[in-house]
């Protein structure tokens, strides 16, 4: 089955297969399946809410939901937002399809690596995606003034970032995003995709929703399903003048949100205490998951503001092959980010997850780079909350010590270490890396081992 599993990721582009396609070939795991790649919220929906849901699922999946105008409305009333400004998708890819073929007209210009959606899109439809390398010397930190002159060396009529940015978690502050759209006001549309910024420390501060509406050609994005951990309701909206989301709502189906995506949205106001727990949680545990991979060896470890984190794995690692054994000796699914352009295989974006996860991944980890177990065992104590801000997070890009085979007991880059159990496999190279859209499937020797054969 291992094999079967292995083919689904060789066969994706830009994303990773579905867990319900995993499951489907066999990828699952005694314990379960531990995902570190779908980016949801762990903490909400509550045990009570997603019972209450299932007290109701007959009537939810037996009838038509409301109009997208009466959920919206619903929306905009718990978040404090005018309704002309809105327009909710079924899900944010759905909205960035419309903005695409309604407001993006011959080039869109993007920093990469990013959101797959913001390159693929344009592309499908025909424009010149015009990428900007985000400098991995640098952490991938966006520059917006490089930016600014980049959009406007390649005259591009679109611009759009990603705050925080998919995969790395970098965050520019509201007056960077602020001088961006300003600069930038005399393109055709400047997007700013707020998905994930929910999950920052500085949210509130950060977001640019409600100057959006004051300007003729910025739209903010936002996700639901990531923001309360309900991917599979495919829900999100955008903010904007009322031109802008007028002409986006107007192409938009009557029933284009389901019954589900309803119901999540009008218990929300009762719900408001628990969401923002929701959210305090998974900050804690994404300090307490950059503390404990900062340990292991060899690893270099990304800041994050997102509900993930970025690594770049030991020199001589490649991604495809870890990615493949995690999920076929330990049950843990990554994200290898060989397939986002502007990264490569030697990169993993980790969602944040809860303590007894973060230990099932780094025990991992550790059996398949090191071979045994590198790292103290137990994770760093919960947190309490008024020390948050004074836990120590490394310096963008600062890599961890590097190991030695002598001190370690770290095989050569060229040989990967045994899996934990059963024979040991014959030394074998290390499948060859490219970046950018593609990397390498592997040898015939890394698909030997991957299935047990």
């Amino acid at each position: 089955m291992a094999g079967n599993v292995t083919a689904l990721f060789r066969a994706s582009t830009a994303h990773s297969p579905s867990i319900s396609m995993l499951h489907r070939a066999g990828g699952g795991a005694p314990g379960g399946i531990a995902d570190f790649c779908v980016p949801c919220n762990p903490y909400f929906p509550t045990p009570a809410m997603f019972e209450a849901m299932g007290a109701r699922i007959r009537d939810i999946l037996t009838y038509y939901p409301s109009g997208a105008d009466t959920i919206t409305a619903e929306l905009c009333q718990v978040l404090g937002l005018n309704p002309q400004t809105v327009a909710m998708g079924n899900g944010s890819t759905e909205l960035i399809t419309w903005i695409d073929h309604l407001l993006v007209r011959d080039s869109l210009a993007v920093p990469v690596p990013t959101f797959g959606r913001w390159t693929d899109q344009p592309m499908e439809t025909g424009k010149r995606c015009d990428m900007f390398p985000l400098p991995e010397a640098h952490g991938f930190q966006l520059d917006p003034r490089a930016f600014v002159r980049f959009v406007q060396d390649r005259g591009s009529r679109t611009a759009v970032i990603c705050n925080p940015n998919n995969p790395d978690g970098g965050l520019l502050s509201k007056a960077q995003v602020l001088y961006l759209c300003d600069s930038l006001r005399d393109l055709d549309l400047v997007v700013v995709d707020e998905s994930f910024l929910e999950f920052s420390d500085t949210a509130r501060e950060t977001s640019i929703v409600d100057e959006a509406p004051l300007r003729t050609n910025v739209i903010v994005l936002r996700s639901l399903g990531k923001n309360f951990g309900l991917h599979g309701v495919r829900f999100g909206y955008l903010v904007a003048n009322p031109s802008l989301a007028g002409k986006v709502r107007s192409m938009l189906p009557k029933w284009n949100l389901n019954s589900f995506a309803e119901h999540v949205v009008f218990m929300l106001k009762e719900h408001r205490r628990e969401y923002a727990e929701s959210l305090e949680l998974t900050r804690r545990d994404r300090r307490a998951m950059i503390a404990r991979l900062t340990l292991l060896p060899g690893l270099t470890v990304y800041p994050s503001q997102g509900n993930f984190v970025f690594v770049r794995l030991p020199e001589g690692v490649d991604g495809a092959v870890l990615r493949d054994r995690l999920l076929a000796e330990h049950g843990v699914l990554v994200r290898e980010c060989g397939n986002k352009v502007g990264s490569s295989s030697r990169f993993l974006r980790l969602v944040v997850r809860q303590e007894d996860e973060v230990r099932r991944l780094i025990s991992g980890m550790e059996q398949v780079l090191y071979g045994r177990q590198v790292t103290p065992a137990p994770l760093p104590p919960a947190v309490p909350q008024p020390m948050l801000a004074q836990m120590p997070v490394p310096a963008r890009g600062l890599p961890a010590p590097q190991p030695t085979a002598e001190g370690l007991g770290l095989v050569p880059a060229q040989v990967w270490p045994a899996a934990p159990t059963g024979p040991a496999p014959a030394a074998m190279p290390l499948p060859p890396v490219t970046g950018g859209r593609g990397w390498s499937s592997g040898t015939p020797a890394v698909d030997r081992l991957i299935s047990g054969a």
